[in-house]
C-alpha cells in the first residue's frame, strides 16, 4: 500500500475542492469492482402487484421537467 504524505499545513484548513478530487482520483484505483453482469429481462406483462404512493409518483412525474 502505498502512503502519500501530507503537510502539516493541510489539516489546518478545510480541503479544497481540487484536494477532494485528488484524492479520490489516488484512491479510485483501489475501489475497482467487477461489473455485475445484466439481469435477464422480464416482460411487462409478468410485472404485477406494484403500488406507488400518490405522493412518490408526484414527486416523479414532476422530475421530467429537470430531465430534458
Amino acid at each position: 500500500m502505498t502512503i502519500y504524505p501530507a503537510s502539516h499545513e493541510r489539516y489546518e484548513s478545510e480541503p479544497s475542492l481540487a484536494d477532494l478530487r485528488g484524492d479520490g482520483a489516488r484512491m479510485a484505483p483501489h475501489w475497482v469492482t467487477p461489473a455485475a453482469p445484466a439481469p435477464d429481462p422480464v416482460s411487462p406483462a409478468l410485472i404485477h402487484g406494484v403500488v406507488v404512493p400518490a405522493a412518490s409518483a408526484r414527486l416523479i412525474d414532476a422530475t421530467a421537467e429537470y430531465g430534458g
